[in-house]
């Protein structure tokens, strides 16, 4: 996020509680050339697949003008949280990047008794085991290799690990334990968070340092900044009708929402990472134009001949509400005046860093 179903003499059904099983077959795969991905739920819960969100998803403690409630859409992946009255209505301003698993078993004490599991075969390349030094608290990644190119699961809130970095790990094998180490949990709201990312640089410790001196980097390049999260309970269920789905399909049907042209570098590594996200011919450009969905996943690279020196917006799709609500705080102003936020303007640098 094993991770490939064999390529020959195999037909993929679904399975019981969300997994992608392969059976043998006399026959030839017509999908041999780009095998789909193979995934499997990391706990026994699967609610998500009969559609009870509240049985799926840990919900949140909110205070909405004077109200508390517990909404379980809180847990979800998106713009979920922090809602604010605007002139368009209420909306939601805090992006979650990945997905708040409910527990399904506790002990005497209420404490979260459920083993994590490998989404899908991989190796394990962090395991932070002291939750102050993250909002996850103990996390775990697991680097996935598909169609050449890495995607990163993590695990985060966790009680216990019982794997190590350069471990290679098998689809479904036990790697944690839930619980709920981190910022803001309680026993109660015990859940795992699952992510599966996109990585942006491997120069990212270095632009750490740079820009955020006063906060150490305790991750390496598995830090969350580091990390684009796609929508991964839509992937599950997407799965499900499509087997052979691959990322860049699922992620071809995503809204480009911004566009941000970047000086040309031999730093960039983003077409290197994802070629796929290449369009166009890629001949000695001047500069590139990256296309990205709201929740900051870079969708699609094109060469471009403007001449820029820094990041530039070059495109958002308009709307009167701020577009700090609506990008995560990536691009600013609204309707015709938008800009790269400063926060953005440094993000968008980490693509060409150090350049």
């Amino acid at each position: 996020m094993g991770r490939f179903l064999a390529a020959i003499g195999l037909i993929a059904i679904w399975g019981v509680r969300g997994h992608v099983r392969a059976f043998e077959s006399g026959d030839v795969s017509p999908h041999s050339k780009s095998a789909g991905l193979d995934l499997v739920l990391p706990t026994d819960n699967d609610a998500l697949f009969s559609g009870d969100g509240a049985a799926f998803y840990q919900y949140v403690e909110r205070n909405y003008k004077g109200e508390k409630s517990t909404p379980w859409e809180g847990g979800r992946y998106g713009f979920v949280r922090d809602p604010i009255d605007t002139a368009s209505g209420t909306i939601f301003t805090r992006f979650h990047e990945g997905i708040d698993i409910r527990p399904m078993h506790r002990d005497a004490n209420g404490e979260p008794l459920d083993e994590v599991r490998a989404i899908a075969d991989g190796k394990v390349v962090h395991a932070n085991l002291v939750p102050g030094y993250s909002n996850y608290g103990k996390y775990i990644v697991i680097e996935h290799r598909w169609d050449g190119s890495g995607y990163y699961s993590l695990y985060g809130h966790l009680s216990s690990i019982r794997v190590h970095p350069g471990e290679s790990v098998k689809r479904g094998q036990p790697i944690a334990i839930m619980g709920y180490t981190g910022v803001g949990i309680s026993r109660e709201r015990a859940h795992l968070h699952l992510e599966l990312d996109l990585m942006f640089s491997n120069q990212f410790e270095a632009w750490h340092d740079a820009f955020f001196r006063n906060d150490p980097n305790h991750n390496g390049i598995y830090n969350g900044l580091n990390l684009a999260g796609l929508d991964i309970a839509r992937l599950y269920l997407a799965l499900k009708e499509n087997p052979w789905l691959t990322i860049p399909e699922f992620l071809s049907r995503e809204e480009t929402f911004y566009k941000v042209t970047l000086p040309n570098s031999r730093h960039f590594e983003l077409p290197r990472l994802y070629p796929w996200m290449l369009a166009g011919k890629p001949n000695q450009p001047t500069s590139w134009d990256v296309s990205f969905a709201s929740s900051g996943v870079p969708l699609k690279i094109e060469p471009s001949g403007k001449h820029v020196t820094q990041p530039e917006l070059g495109y958002v799709k308009k709307n009167s509400i701020n577009y700090s609500y609506l990008t995560r705080d990536i691009v600013a102003g609204h309707g015709a005046n938008a800009q790269l936020s400063g926060y953005g303007a440094q993000l968008m640098r980490l693509l060409t860093w150090p350049d």
